[in-house]
């Protein structure tokens, strides 16, 4: 069966370039009108979820695209929805489902759900003035009664474990126990509330942790690998989700990555001698982290086809991670940031995505408008499930959708950022519930899951042919250039996807591409390279793959030259330190596969931090090595190191650049 990836993506992409918020599957046909209520008597009797691939699909196999926010305060000490005190519950719920909001992620704490458990409850700060239907509730109370409200407006939730104390900084805590919140008590909150709600087809998703991390250096950290050890969080996250589906097999399942992973050759054990970037580690955002997924999967058992996992990404107004302190685009962040810590996932078919946080203030910095317009647009291409952080205007590195008065929507954030990658077809929002529309009955803005499958399901069911074997045209030590035959589809190809391994690794993605052909970049020389490639239409079918091709990059880069140039600047200095950069490019005619920056110190400086590549220092000369994802740089391309210093802020001597 073939897996019908993105079907929004090539109208997505035509509403963007022509300025239009509608993401919208493909046009159907025209046919005889039903009522919603037969439209609803013909659908899926619960709205349970499950994984087929890389897609999330409905119980009738539909695929379903999960587009949301996050709404915070069950987390925090006031363990109730923050904002109750300036806005009324239903008024900012049925805002969510009309604006095309279909999945709610809530974050909780351990604590709450096992106060809960205990029958302890609170009475919550809520303003009776503006909500009035909630006098007398508990803050339990509350909650339940907000579930009833999701259901009246077709709006689906995902619970997540935000932190293991309730405390509105207790996400600042690095992993999944505390004091006397133990990981055996983690479990069983989630089995409370799991066992709560195992009949309400409300709740769908459980995201197990938000955001564990930590580095070596740290007391507590969160670790990835195939142990049982306490801090591993691929471990806590396969036990949790096993002990969760053993109550109700049809949740979702989300689990989160981490903060470090051990780079080729180095362990969990290995030194983290540079705190900042350190050369035995890869570093990414808290969550963000899911380079282990490659060696070590989470397993779920029988119930494997509810995995889902979760990164989180942010913008250089949150933190200015390394990578944005240079030149960076889309591409840049897809090669460099996203495709080696999660992006892999999807593309390699091996489970959905859903980015649980991204987001950040829009409109005030350049750089952090075109990451999130960047990120915007990845997952609009793949169709990667996602939820905004967040609702709330009281997020302070990122404010919110809802401005400070909790009642008015912050237009310019919703329409150009958030609202293109909202689900929409024919102009209609896209709920997630069969029977109620998103937005409610009488919604004019959103349909339900019945109306959007109404009278055929997907329109186009049928795959592109197999593309021809690849043929090897130019070959150099490293690159080669590819043609193909081109597929053909019923509607029409939109893309191509060119897949390289080596030796008896795995297959992945390089490249994707428009046209019957590509240039690889960035191999070794004198090793052999197998490469296939499969077709994609504007659907979401993808084509067999086809026949393997394999070949064998040349040992002296076949008459091309390859050289590189290092500029050294500083970037900022105080007393006693400086920041630097080093810009590294490429001068040759031949794409290489790494480089070397050598340089001496002057007298009194010292490098103490350096990120984007590998530093050794011996009597005052700094070596510098590119780092696997930026090593390769086509002719002319560039790559910069940066770098913090203490000392004067001279110039250093002798920096010279060595090409490989």
């Amino acid at each position: 069966m073939s897996h019908r990836r993105v079907w929004w993506a090539a109208t997505a992409l035509a509403c963007l370039l022509a300025g239009v918020a509608a993401v919208s599957g493909p046009a159907t046909a025209t046919v005889t009108p039903r009522t919603a209520t037969q439209l609803a008597q013909a659908a899926p009797t619960s709205d349970w979820l499950h994984t087929d691939g890389n897609r999330i699909v409905d119980e009738a196999g539909n695929q379903v695209w999960l587009t949301g926010a996050n709404w915070f305060g069950f987390n925090a000490t006031e363990r109730v929805f923050h904002g109750l005190w300036a806005a009324n519950i239903e008024t900012v719920t049925r805002q969510l489902a009309e604006r095309g909001i279909n999945l709610v992620r809530v974050p909780v704490s351990t604590q709450l759900l096992l106060e809960w458990k205990a029958g302890q409850t609170v009475s919550p700060n809520v303003n009776l003035a503006v909500n009035p239907e909630l006098s007398g509730m508990n803050n339990l109370q509350v909650f339940d009664h907000w579930l009833q409200l999701c259901e009246r407006y077709g709006l689906k939730v995902m619970l997540d474990v935000h932190s293991a104390e309730a405390d509105n900084s207790g996400h600042v805590y690095p992993v999944w126990w505390k004091g006397a919140i133990t990981s055996e008590l983690f479990y069983q909150g989630w089995e409370w509330v799991t066992t709560r709600y195992r009949t309400n087809d409300t709740i769908v998703a459980m995201d197990i942790k938000n955001e564990p991390h930590g580095t070596p250096n740290d007391q507590q950290r969160a670790k990835w690998d195939s142990s049982t050890d306490q801090d591993n969080f691929k471990h806590a996250c396969e036990t949790a989700g096993r002990r969760i589906l053993a109550i109700n097999p049809n949740l979702l399942i989300l689990c989160e990555g981490i903060e470090v992973y051990p780079r080729a050759g180095a362990t969990w054990n290995s030194p983290n001698t540079n705190p900042d970037r350190s050369p035995n580690y890869h570093y990414n955002w808290w969550g963000g982290n899911l380079r282990g997924v490659a060696e070590h999967p989470v397993n779920l058992g029988a119930n494997q086809d509810q995995l889902v996992y979760s990164p989180h990404d942010y913008g250089p107004l949150v933190f200015e991670q390394p990578w944005f302190q240079g030149e960076f685009d889309k591409a840049s962040l897809t090669d460099d940031v996203w495709r080696p810590n999660w992006l892999y996932i999807h593309e390699n078919d091996t489970a959905p995505l859903l980015i649980g946080e991204w987001g950040g203030r829009y409109g005030q910095d350049a750089r952090q408008d075109k990451w999130l317009h960047a990120l915007r647009d990845l997952m609009i291409e793949h169709g990667i499930h996602h939820t905004f952080w967040s609702l709330n205007p009281n997020s302070g590195d990122t404010g919110g959708l809802l401005r400070d008065d909790w009642t008015s929507w912050d237009e310019t954030k919703y329409n150009e950022v958030l609202k293109p990658a909202l689900w929409q077809h024919n102009g209609k929002f896209v709920g997630l519930d069969h029977q109620v529309r998103l937005g409610g009955a009488t919604s004019t803005t959103g349909i339900s899951l019945a109306e959007r499958y109404a009278d055929g399901g997907e329109d186009d069911d049928t795959a592109p042919t197999a593309p021809g074997q690849p043929a090897a045209g130019e070959v150099t030590a490293n690159s080669v250039t590819l043609s193909w035959a081109p597929s053909t589809d019923n509607v029409g190809v939109t893309s191509y996807e060119v897949l390289r391994s080596a030796g008896s690794g795995p297959a992945t993605v390089v490249g994707t591409v428009s046209a019957a052909t590509y240039r690889v970049v960035g191999l070794s020389p004198a090793t052999a390279y197998t490469f296939t490639v499969r077709a994609r239409d504007a659907a979401g079918n993808v084509s067999a793959p086809s026949p393997a091709r394999t070949v064998t990059t040349a040992t002296d880069g076949g008459g091309e030259t390859g050289g590189c140039s290092a500029t050294y600047t500083v970037t900022g200095s105080w007393q006693g330190g400086f920041q630097g950069q080093v810009v590294v490019r490429n001068t040759g005619t031949a794409a290489i596969s790494g480089w070397v920056v050598t340089w001496t110190n002057p007298s009194g400086v010292a490098v103490t931090s350096l990120w984007n590549g590998r530093l050794t220092t011996s009597g005052g000369v700094n070596t510098v090595r590119n780092e696997p994802y930026n090593g390769a740089l086509p002719p002319a391309g560039s790559t910069a190191v940066g770098l913090v210093g203490t000392g004067s802020s001279a110039v250093p001597t002798g920096l010279s650049c060595s090409a490989s």
